[in-house]
């Protein structure tokens, strides 16, 4: 990834940083982003007692359905992703503009007069999902809009390279010469200052509207793009773009096809909780039709009220209908799961931390693999651990997000970031109640009545095989 460093014009902003949780999905929206040099964890979970099968049993990936068995003949796609397309640009700055609107503005329009140079492009969004989710070997496809200018090519140049199809959401055909911004490729100008922390910013920041409002409908050939996936994946900047009554039609049609939704509120979450009527709506039918939500620790109490991040995972799987899975993520912590029989827990890796930027996406990926492949919950999850720590150790996403033998070096020889003291505290009051699985280096006493310590090395030890032999054929199935 290359950074061009440029300097702002005379704009006077002292101002103290705000820090960002390590492992959130960045925000468009403008302020500084806290990097954890000593660990990560982009999520966490998985249970299950020991990792020979027979497993414990685990929830059913889609509920009961006549169409059930002619659906799965149509999954020739494993994940699609639902709107959130842009062109990240990476600049240098000497320090972040402040959170004000109208002193982003200005920044805005000054970035916006200079397009830099290509080679300081790069695709972002929910491409870094489909791009990580591609170089595990899975089939992908990006459902959204891009324009029909130098950015929207550009990402489909990148996608395409990446092996990633992309369904359009053009209403109409004239659309894609249209010169008005509402129909041109989104940019997010993703700002560095000295000491390499980040600063978000979109035009669609200042949009009083969904920067696509103008769509309404699903095409027929959104609706095949959907109905021949495993997964659609859905986050809260979708809002950003699309109408909640567009964004609801998807997620419904998706469940009527037999496909799998997952959603990340993100940052977004909050706002969405306290936005319009449609909004809120929109934003209760994903908690509970939803059959895996993954979201931080600070998201989870935001969204239920409940500090404690296992009884708000536990608050959120018992108020939704279709909800399966319930991934929280915590940081340098590390990462939980919660089923509603199971509770897993693995520590962070301790790796050294260059740019968190597509982290959460890759973890997302990584948890998606495992969903498909159903693979045991606590291998599913030492394996999106690694996918998102290779991912922080590099610089920026899209194209830079992890490559496969990243993962297997650091799945040869983990260091984990373990506090069982936290661990402890956290998960006392919950053994005696629900089973528990800890993912450790290694077994120090055993199993101590229902909390079942698992090693990484056996956790992964049917994977890992697997994915160094997939380097060398260029496929990988489980």
């Amino acid at each position: 990834m290359h950074h061009q460093s440029i300097a702002f014009k005379p704009l006077q902003f002292p101002f103290p940083p705000r820090l960002h949780p390590p492992n959130a999905i960045p925000s468009r929206r403008l302020f500084p982003l806290h990097l954890n040099t000593t660990a990560y964890s982009p999520c966490s979970a998985s249970s299950c007692r020991s990792f020979h099968i027979p497993l414990p049993t685990q929830p059913p990936r889609s509920l009961p359905s006549s169409n059930s068995t002619k659906n799965a003949a149509l999954k020739t796609v494993d994940v699609a992703t639902l709107g959130n397309l842009c062109v990240d640009i990476v600049l240098n700055v000497p320090k972040l503009p402040p959170s004000s609107k109208g002193a982003r503005k200005a920044i805005m329009e000054q970035l916006s007069s200079s397009p830099p140079d290509k080679q300081y492009w790069e695709a972002g969004g929910n491409c870094n999902v489909a791009i990580a989710a591609a170089r595990l070997g899975l089939n992908c496809i990006t459902i959204g809009y891009v324009g029909n200018e130098i950015y929207g090519k550009f990402l489909l140049d990148v996608l395409r390279d990446e092996g990633v199809r992309m369904v359009g959401m053009n209403e109409e055909a004239d659309v894609v010469n249209s010169p008005s911004a509402s129909h041109q490729t989104l940019l997010c100008w993703v700002l560095v200052d000295p000491l390499q922390k980040h600063g978000f910013c979109s035009p669609a920041d200042f949009f009083e509207e969904p920067a696509f409002s103008w769509m309404s409908t699903l095409s027929e050939e959104v609706k095949r793009g959907i109905k021949r996936s495993r997964i659609l994946f859905c986050n809260g900047y979708d809002f950003d773009e699309l109408c909640p009554g567009l964004i609801l039609s998807a997620v419904d049609y998706a469940i009527e096809a037999g496909t799998s939704v997952f959603f990340d509120p993100g940052p977004r979450g909050k706002s969405l909780l306290r936005g319009t009527v449609e909004e809120q709506k929109a934003l209760r039918h994903f908690l509970r039709m939803s059959d895996v939500l993954l979201l931080t620790s600070d998201e989870a109490e935001s969204l239920t009220g409940i500090a404690n991040p296992i009884l708000a995972g536990q608050e959120l799987l018992r108020t939704g209908i279709r909800t399966k899975w319930v991934v929280v993520k915590m940081g340098p912590r590390g990462s939980i799961l919660i089923t509603t029989s199971n509770i897993t827990c693995a520590s962070a890796f301790k790796v050294k931390v260059m740019d968190t930027v597509g982290c959460g996406d890759s973890f997302v990926a990584a948890i998606a693999f495992g969903f498909i492949h159903n693979i045991p919950l606590v291998t599913t999850l030492a394996f999106a651990n690694a996918v998102g720590a290779a991912t922080a150790m590099g610089c920026g996403a899209g194209r830079n997000v992890a490559a496969l033998k990243q993962v297997v070096e650091l799945m040869e020889a983990p260091n984990l970031n373990e506090d069982d003291e936290f661990w402890n505290e956290l998960l006392g009051e919950h053994l005696d109640s629900q089973e528990v699985t800890f993912l450790s280096k290694m077994i120090l006493n055993g199993s101590n009545g229902r909390m079942n310590r698992v090693t990484f090395q056996k956790a992964v030890s049917e994977l890992l095989p697997k994915l160094k032999s997939s380097q060398l054929e260029g496929t990988l199935s489980c």
